[in-house]
């Protein structure tokens, strides 16, 4: 065994084209697996009391009547309740919503943390300043980015948003009621999410673009690639696994849209701004329709889980280039 580490360490090549003189990594032991499993356990329990039980309490409840202060006794229902949710035509707009919310913001988001990524992985004086501010709107809370903003789309004439745009068109901007504009509500809550959440998908970008080995770069400038060739055939190829992951995690966040919503538009103006998770918790808690906001959360859930399988059969992971 010594003879062999000697060897390998000597001639590291000897271990690629002799695999059996390779260090063998021991097997896990029993010991080995209650260890983990001991380590694991308060994850585990935790998933089991805050995520899996809830969602199986939902589903149950989305079965029945049950409706808060209602004097009808407790039925079983079956899926009418999903009939009629899906019916509702607030629902429908809020699915739309929905959707129209992820298809922009997912390409949008991960193209500039993409960007802000590129131009923040490099070694200089202070760079580290610049990557704080980037990510410092993702560390505030969601109920305070929304009031600020809520003051930033002011619809007055002075209003921060109004008079940027009357600057930057020299006149030409009417003042606009961002939030109660059926065409710029939403997209005034994309540029607020937009700002928000770049910088958490930056960091994940950043990190992905510092274990690429800087070694493809350099032998691709000693074959005489230019820059854009590399980003195409080097960078991207080696960040597709965390892009995929990015678009993951960006398409789930879009389903989630509440927070802003609940602060800034309450769904309006005319459902121009509602969501299934707004809905869900209006239909809950205002209207006190349990199981209508419990269908609402089930389908909403089976949304994400359809969504997310596609992308990861659509555009599986692949190794990295080592």
């Amino acid at each position: 065994m010594q003879s062999n580490s000697s060897d390998t360490i000597r001639n590291p090549q000897s271990a690629i084209r002799n695999p059996k003189s390779k260090i063998q990594n021991p097997k896990p032991t029993k010991d080995d697996t209650h260890t983990a499993l001991l380590m694991a356990a308060p994850a585990l329990l935790g998933l089991l009391l805050f995520v899996a039980l809830p969602f199986l309490l939902a589903l149950i409840i989305s079965f029945t009547n049950l409706r808060l202060g209602s004097p009808l006794p407790l039925q079983f229902l079956g899926l009418e309740q999903y009939r009629r949710v899906w019916l509702d035509p607030n629902f429908r707009q809020a699915l739309f919503n929905n959707g129209l919310f992820a298809l922009v913001m997912v390409p949008m988001q991960t193209a500039l943390a993409l960007g802000l990524a590129l131009l923040l992985n490099r070694s200089l004086p202070g760079i580290a300043i610049f990557r704080t501010i980037f990510f410092m709107p993702v560390v505030f809370p969601m109920a305070l980015v929304a009031v600020i903003w809520t003051i930033i789309y002011a619809p007055r004439a002075n209003g921060m948003m109004n008079a940027l745009l009357s600057s930057v068109t020299f006149g030409l901007w009417q003042p606009r009621d961002f939030l109660n504009d059926p065409a710029l509500a939403l997209p005034a809550i994309m540029l607020l999410s937009l700002w928000q959440g770049a910088g958490f998908q930056m960091v994940i970008i950043l990190a992905g673009l510092q274990s690429i080995p800087i070694a493809l770069y350099e032998a691709a400038s000693i074959d005489g690639s230019n820059k854009w060739n590399q980003f195409r055939y080097i960078t991207i190829p080696q960040l597709r696994n965390t892009l995929i992951f990015v678009m993951l995690v960006t398409s789930i966040l879009s389903f989630r849209l509440f927070d802003q919503i609940q602060i800034m538009t309450q769904g309006g103006p005319n459902g121009a701004t509602t969501t299934v998770m707004y809905e869900a918790v209006k239909a809950s808690f205002e209207q006190q329709k349990m199981a209508k906001g419990a269908a609402m959360t089930v389908i909403f859930f089976a949304i994400v889980l359809v969504i997310t399988s596609l992308q990861r059969i659509l555009v599986p992971e692949e190794s990295s280039i080592d």
